[in-house]
């Protein structure tokens, strides 16, 4: 992971890096109606970049090439997090966010939470809190279920509704391919497809990730192949083309292992070298122009 930074005039930066679950599993659901998860959540170094200038009044621009499907400014996830800090945090310092749009939105990857995730990093660093201020991580919570594994950019397992947290797990770095097939899935309604009714808990699966042994390659795709993520079905009936992208993916023999990310729509690839990645990723823009293929490294 890059270093945050600040400029000479003040201006800090920070990475809002795409979460990807490497695995999903849908445990159950509350009598709430929140689902129930276990999901190894890991970190792209593709993503969104946000730039704070302090000054006394909160704003907020969005530019880049899919700041266009970010819906209003107002109701951005950042403005969100900075405004849940700031009810917690009396006087903290504020200023204007520039957010870099570069991820896909509504696609499985976290780019809204990152990037809320992102906000509060620069605002903890403005105001001299450390990401473990009680305050900061409760912020994260209420902002976003996703969130608060974002704030610290590291691979973690993530349970409960999201809001348990393992400690930072060390897992290889694998040469990755992202792929969008540039269409939406609201994580309600594939969430809603799954079918589970409130209160119902699901067996848990025998064949459910290992823990141990993500530090090798080898260890970590033995674990990722013994795994799933259980919001693919649901995802491809509401969205055929997740379904294309995925078989498409997979049909490369380079391909260690594909899967989709979170409640879709983006997949991912995984290779064993940086080269192999970026020959993959040729031959999927070739074929589908439209799509967008990114290669990053997944850590």
């Amino acid at each position: 992971m890059s270093i945050p930074h600040a400029t000479g005039n003040g201006e800090l930066i920070e990475r809002a890096p795409a979460k990807v679950n490497l695995t999903l599993a849908v445990t159950g659901r509350r009598a709430d109606g929140y689902h129930l998860l276990d999901s190894l959540v890991a970190f792209a170094r593709v993503g969104d970049e946000l730039r704070l200038q302090p000054s006394a009044r909160l704003t907020l621009s969005v530019r880049g090439p899919t700041a266009a499907a970010a819906g209003a400014d107002s109701d951005n996830l950042v403005i969100r997090a900075a405004l849940a800090l700031a009810g917690r945090v009396p006087n903290l310092a504020m200023g204007h966010f520039t957010l870099l749009k570069r991820l896909p939105v509504a696609a499985g990857i976290g780019g809204g939470s990152s990037d809320a995730a992102a906000a509060l990093r620069l605002l903890a660093r403005l105001n001299h809190l450390p990401l473990e201020d009680p305050r900061v991580i409760e912020a994260a919570g209420v902002t976003g279920s996703d969130v608060p594994v974002c704030l610290g950019k590291a691979a973690r397992r993530m349970t409960g509704t999201g809001d348990i947290l393992s400690p930072p797990i060390e897992i290889a770095s694998m040469p990755a391919v992202l792929v969008n097939p540039r269409v939406a899935t609201p994580t309600g309604p594939v969430f809603k497809a799954l079918g589970l009714e409130p209160g119902h808990v699901r067996a848990t699966p025998g064949n459910a990730l290992r823990a141990n042994g993500l530090a090798t390659r080898a260890g970590l795709l033995a674990g990722l192949t013994d795994a799933s993520n259980d919001l693919e079905g649901p995802a491809i009936n509401l969205q055929p083309a997740v379904g294309i992208a995925l078989a498409t993916v997979r049909s490369n023999p380079a391909c260690r292992l594909a899967r989709m990310s979170g409640s879709g729509a983006t997949v991912f690839g995984l290779y064993d070298s940086c080269r192999i990645a970026a020959a993959a990723a040729k031959d999927l823009r070739r074929l589908h122009p439209l799509w967008w293929v990114v290669t990053t490294m997944i850590e």
